[in-house]
């Protein structure tokens, strides 16, 4: 197989190629590279199955980039100026009409490295009814919406059409825009599949596909509706394809969909973030409650994630009696109260978030600084995508993770195979130690009211309707059982 040198924009950086090495920086104690780093073993990422075209050179500005002039100047009215390294790499080759595989931490500037050329390409064009002419498919509805805000007012500007198709709304409503026209669709793979088979949608005039988070998509088990979906779009259309990760989860992806990509690897984890602190806080099972309390009424925001949704229900309630403004984001809420819930997360109504790995993805908030594993993430994967809700677009950001004397081997295996050495300390409530590395203090003791209840069911009318302000606690709802994205 033909195999042609490639750079990624990054100095010091070597990508994997049919066995050569992959390096990034090296993980660090505490912070994950700078003085004292020490290397910790790598997962492997697969032989690239493809050709590799020598990529055009890195754009330094936006300005001199081959973009319509209204989408320039929109960007500008925005104060974006200055690319970061995975929109200065991909860019480009992505304006080119190359195919594109790129890697870049979660927070790292991927929706622009993506969006901006799809929006470049349909300059001028209008779709027909339920024939869009971009489709962007992403895991989650939290990403699906993220995408849509994040390129609005470039769409605006080129007077482009975006829809956003994802499920928890009305598909009827959903069938309903796409039957006005939308030339950009934003979709989860599940709604989409339902779309198509209700004659709402076609595929066949997409020009330009884009799989955001593709590893997420492949570790959530959408392959096989993703690659039905693929199968729909025509051949000759260009691919864009960015992940986190490129492991062996979508080497069917870059083997089938991709022609002769140009790859690029920004920022090879989303561990590797030199503004970032890991933290392992060994806890005891007696102590464990009293120190996540102590952590959410910490002075500022803070996002903390549970295994299920019975047990976020649960911490939300506790924080609320104990008077920590917590609000919950799970399967189990409607996709309206998410979308409220996350808005009042980030107009700072609401100071702590407890979520399921449902958040783990396609939640940005500026300013975020700190994140929280109250229960460790089942794996590596899932520890980087909850970790990158902080230290997003150069800021920084902390992830502390509490762990029990029965799942400290499992968590250093974890933080072994994610590429990162953490600082570990044992804690206890009430302790300096906690206090520095959290921001840790009591709580005020005085219960908060909440304007909807924990569990995500819809209230009834009057006293208990959805204008009442009770405590959690007096309406003795039950949390919903299970998981659903």
């Amino acid at each position: 197989m033909n195999r042609t040198r490639r750079t990624d924009g990054v100095s010091g950086s070597r990508f994997r190629v049919q066995g050569t090495s992959v390096q990034g920086p090296r993980p660090g104690t505490g912070r994950t590279t700078g003085p004292g780093a020490r290397p910790t073993p790598r997962r492997q990422e697969f032989a690239l199955p493809v050709t590799l075209t020598e990529p055009l050179p890195t754009a330094r500005t936006f300005a001199e980039l081959a973009m319509p002039a209204p989408l320039s100047a929109a960007l500008g009215a925005e104060g974006v100026t200055v690319p970061f390294p995975i929109q200065a790499a991909t860019l480009p080759n992505a304006l080119a009409g190359r195919d594109v595989l790129g890697r870049g931490r979660t927070g790292s500037g991927k929706t622009l490295a993506f969006g901006l050329p799809v929006l470049a390409r349909l300059d001028g064009q209008r779709a027909q009814p339920r024939q869009p002419l971009a489709l962007v498919l992403v895991p989650t509805r939290e990403l699906a919406q993220q995408v849509r805000d994040a390129l609005a007012p470039y769409a605006r500007a080129l007077r482009l059409r975006l829809a956003t198709v994802v499920g928890g709304v009305s598909i009827g409503r959903q069938a309903s825009v796409l039957r006005g026209g939308a030339e950009v669709v934003v979709a989860t793979p599940g709604r989409l599949k339902d779309l198509i088979e209700r004659g709402a949608c076609r595929l066949d005039q997409v020009a330009v596909t884009v799989l955001d988070e593709a590893d997420q998509m492949a570790d959530m088990g959408f392959m096989p509706q993703v690659t039905a979906l693929l199968d729909q779009v025509p051949s000759s259309g260009q691919r864009l394809l960015f992940s986190a990760t490129l492991d062996r989860n979508i080497d069917l992806l870059v083997r089938r969909y991709l022609h002769d990509p140009v790859v690029h690897s920004v920022d090879p984890s989303a561990g590797a973030v030199t503004t970032m602190e890991h933290h392992l806080l060994h806890v005891r099972d007696a102590d464990k409650d009293t120190a996540a309390t102590e952590i959410a009424a910490r002075d500022g925001r803070v996002l903390m994630f549970l295994d299920t949704k019975h047990a976020v229900d649960r911490l939300v309630t506790h924080l609320l009696s104990v008077g920590v403004p917590a609000a919950a984001l799970h399967g189990g809420k409607s996709q309206p109260q998410r979308d409220r819930t996350l808005a009042r997360f980030k107009d700072g109504h609401v100071t702590v978030l407890v979520a399921t790995n449902v958040a783990a993805r396609g939640i940005h908030v500026a300013g975020l600084d700190l994140v929280v594993n109250v229960d460790p993430p089942g794996d590596h994967k899932d520890y980087l995508h909850r970790g990158g809700r902080t230290a997003r677009a150069g800021e920084s950001g902390t992830v502390v993770t509490l762990v029990l004397p029965h799942q400290r081997r499992a968590v250093d295996r974890l933080m072994s195979d994610a590429g990162i050495a953490p600082r570990t300390v044992r804690i206890r409530p009430g302790e300096a130690e906690l206090q520095r590395i959290t921001g840790a203090r009591p709580p005020s003791g005085v219960p908060v009211a909440l304007a909807e209840p924990v569990d995500g069911r819809r209230e009834g009318k009057g006293s208990a309707g959805r204008h009442h302000r009770g405590s959690v606690a007096a309406r003795g709802r039950r949390p919903a059982r299970g998981n659903h994205p």
